[in-house]
């Protein structure tokens, strides 16, 4: 893309690659800068599958959502950590299956934020807001997200490819609990993790390349630890698998794509997460 683009959000640093962009750009998208493009090429270099990877993440939003919209019948829906839109949005799949379903897109990059609101603009039940997963509150009480979501109703909470970016010394179990805790019984929750148990040793070199490259590093954890994320839900079939296992439309590799995914319902009782993964 053009570096002085005119609707660049002023204060962008040019110089340091965002995650974002990084990932805009493995999936084909064009809102990225060559600091960006040069991250995600790095990245290759060190595990080839990286862009299949983040195809794969994407994949299984796309599944994610279908499925919420279509069979759970969630028709509200807070994805945060949701980057830069590309074809097929959460708001467009989730419309086309139920049209007036509400989105609110949440992320902490101004250029995915202004893409965003360009994309948006005349869509009365979609919105973005810029803000942080390391602070739920502040998206829970946001106004656009109160003006959209009802949390009297069960909500779609989308966590896609974005706890891995959350080291343990943020808490990530502490930020999961303040965003279940607003949400109905019948609410869903939808995550996808790196997982590093296809392979260990090379899981910390991933990691290390990340910390060099991208202004946010990478924490590649094991299924039991992505299980914790659903403290509180019962998860639906087939359980947390390696992401192109669940609901698959086509035969995959699962484990060699790193990619861990799984969505879990809230009921009215504590929950027990994994009973069916």
């Amino acid at each position: 893309m053009t570096e002085g683009a005119s609707w660049i959000p002023p204060g962008v640093d040019l110089n340091k690659a965002s995650v974002a962009r990084v990932y805009d750009w493995w999936l084909g998208g064009e809102h990225n800068f060559r600091i960006d493009q040069d991250a995600a090429r790095a990245l290759i270099s060190v595990e080839p599958k990286t862009r299949a990877v983040a195809r794969e993440f994407r994949a299984f939003l796309i599944r994610a959502v279908r499925y919420l919209a279509a069979e759970a019948g969630i028709r509200q829906f807070l994805d945060i950590g949701s980057g830069i839109p590309t074809s097929q949005n959460v708001h467009q799949v989730a419309q086309e299956i139920a049209p007036g379903t509400r989105v609110v897109y949440v992320d902490n990059d101004d250029v995915a934020v202004a893409h965003g609101q360009c994309i948006l603009a005349g869509n009365p039940d979609a919105t973005v807001i810029l803000a942080d997963i390391r602070d739920p509150q502040a998206i829970l009480d946001h106004p656009e997200t109160r003006r959209l979501i009802d949390f009297s109703q069960p909500v779609g909470l989308l966590l896609s490819a974005i706890l891995h970016f959350i080291p343990d010394s943020d808490d990530p179990g502490s930020i999961l609990d303040a965003l279940r805790a607003p949400l109905a019984p019948g609410s869903h929750i939808a995550v996808s993790q790196s997982c590093r148990d296809a392979q260990p040793d090379f899981a910390d070199t991933i990691e290390s390349a990340y910390d060099r490259k991208i202004d946010t590093g990478v924490t590649l954890r094991t299924r039991e630890q992505i299980l914790q994320f659903f403290k509180g839900f019962d998860l639906v079939d087939p359980g947390l698998v390696w992401a192109p296992e669940w609901h698959p439309d086509s035969p995959g590799d699962p484990a060699s794509l790193w990619a861990m995914a799984g969505v879990g319902k809230l009921g009215n009782g504590p929950g027990t997460a994994g009973a069916t993964g």
